[in-house]
């Protein structure tokens, strides 16, 4: 289902069809310049540079509040359980924003997520700073990392609501709108990667030649600046904006006004995807212990993250006649077959050699588990779904850190590394679970 399938109650904020630059290029000139060459056309050349780096605070976050508390109250387990807070506070507050930004517009909830959130990671930096060494566990710091994480700007999810509205609208048919999206999502899926890397890699140079407190302090600098920018930017007029119906429901929505259960497939397997992150990024803490201490594991899991973010691109030139579901399932067997190679490196060369191969079907998976929830949301909802994955994976990748983290401690890493097995086969099940709808529903 698509974001232009509008009503009289479901109103879009008056945004054009795509640039006339995108709707006068014919397809034989765009096949020439690559895909990837629609993308400013349809959205404006400032849009991707802004919704890359306004999603970079984001990714410092929990990093940088591990890093900040651990530093002053000199204890593993206080600054683990701050990240923890903003890990769980992004969990919960994503869908909010999200369904919010589907009932009120994108711009206000952005604009006020902003504020928000530069007020609690100030509020964090100041809490962290008055914390001594036998304070235990702090409760003001715990509910500024809370706060920090729940009202997080959402801007990665909502960009994806706003591709698929631009693409939904975009000169070519049906099979030009799906190769258009494709291509956003790929774009997106390696924005997430690349941010995701580079936002632990700042934090970690920031606070090791300055301070501690610094990374957190761009974060919020970025957020209070860069965030309103991609508010206001003019893609945020496509998205439909839901008004209330005289019985006081939203339009499209099933009978008292809940989520259809096929979206739960797409969450499911984001829960997964997390785990599989989680888990893995533990396990390589605990092997990379033994070799050449802990800190290495950022580096081995920034490898797959780099091969992940290029495959994921890929996806935008792939053929679309096997469908998502079959993307799906295969990429995801795939992942669960080379996850088993992890089970063999002894040296830290042999590893980043498994990682850069295991990255490969993983950024694919991703593009294409968006895809489908997108495709299975309904219309006044897709900024509820986009979030809700999101917030499926800060919640699997908490799961898979605790359960891979506990398997390394008591049994080795070697047992940690099954975590991720498993949850790459759970993912190609769900996969074939959403055939099953999809073709239902075509």
């Amino acid at each position: 289902m698509r974001a232009d399938r509008t009503s009289p109650e479901l109103t879009s904020q008056t945004s054009p069809s795509p640039t006339p630059e995108a709707a006068t290029r014919s397809p034989e000139r765009t096949a020439r310049e690559g895909r990837f060459a629609r993308l400013p056309l349809l959205a404006g050349k400032g849009f991707l540079p802004l919704g890359l780096f306004a999603r970079l605070p984001l990714a410092m976050l929990t990093m940088g509040t591990l890093t900040l508390v651990t530093s002053t109250s000199s204890s593993f387990a206080t600054g683990g359980a701050a990240a923890g807070a903003v890990g769980i506070g992004s969990a919960l507050g994503a869908p909010v924003l999200g369904s919010l930004a589907d009932r009120r517009g994108q711009r206000p909830v952005l604009l006020l997520s902003a504020v928000l959130n530069t007020v609690a990671v100030v509020l964090l930096i100041v809490a962290a700073g008055t914390v001594a060494p036998d304070d235990g566990f702090p409760v003001a710091v715990l509910a500024a990392a809370f706060a920090a994480g729940a009202s997080s700007p959402q801007v990665g999810p909502l960009a994806r609501v706003r591709w698929m509205a631009l693409t939904a609208r975009a000169p070519g048919g049906p099979d030009g709108a799906d190769r258009d999206l494709d291509t956003a999502l790929s774009y997106e899926s390696t924005a997430d990667e690349v941010t995701f890397v580079l936002g632990p890699a700042l934090v970690g140079v920031l606070a090791t030649a300055v301070a501690p407190w610094l990374p957190l302090a761009l974060a919020a600098a970025l957020t209070v600046t860069l965030v309103p920018g991609f508010a206001a930017h003019s893609t945020h007029r496509a998205v439909p904006v839901a008004r209330r119906t005289a019985a006081g429901r939203y339009p499209g929505s099933p009978a008292g006004g809940r989520m259809p259960w096929a979206v739960a497939l797409p969450v499911a397997a984001m829960v997964c995807m997390g785990t599989f992150f989680g888990s893995t990024q533990a396990a390589l803490s605990a092997f990379s212990a033994g070799l050449a201490g802990a800190e290495i594991a950022g580096l081995l899991y920034a490898v797959m993250g780099l091969s992940s973010a290029v495959a994921a691109l890929s996806v935008a030139y792939w053929p679309r006649r096997a469908g998502l579901a079959l993307r799906w399932m295969l990429c995801a067997g795939l992942m669960a077959a080379l996850a088993v190679l992890l089970l063999l490196p002894a040296s830290l060369p042999g590893m980043a050699v498994v990682l850069l191969v295991l990255g490969l079907p993983v950024g694919p998976v991703m593009v294409t588990v968006f895809a489908v929830g997108g495709a299975l949301a309904p219309a006044r909802r897709l900024g509820t779904v986009m979030t809700g994955l999101a917030s499926g994976i800060v919640a699997g990748t908490a799961l898979g850190s605790s359960i891979g983290g506990q398997l390394a401690q008591f049994h080795g890493y070697g047992t940690a590394f099954l975590v991720p097995l498993c949850a790459a086969g759970a993912l190609a099940l769900l996969g074939a679970g959403a055939a099953v709808v999809l073709r239902r529903r075509s």
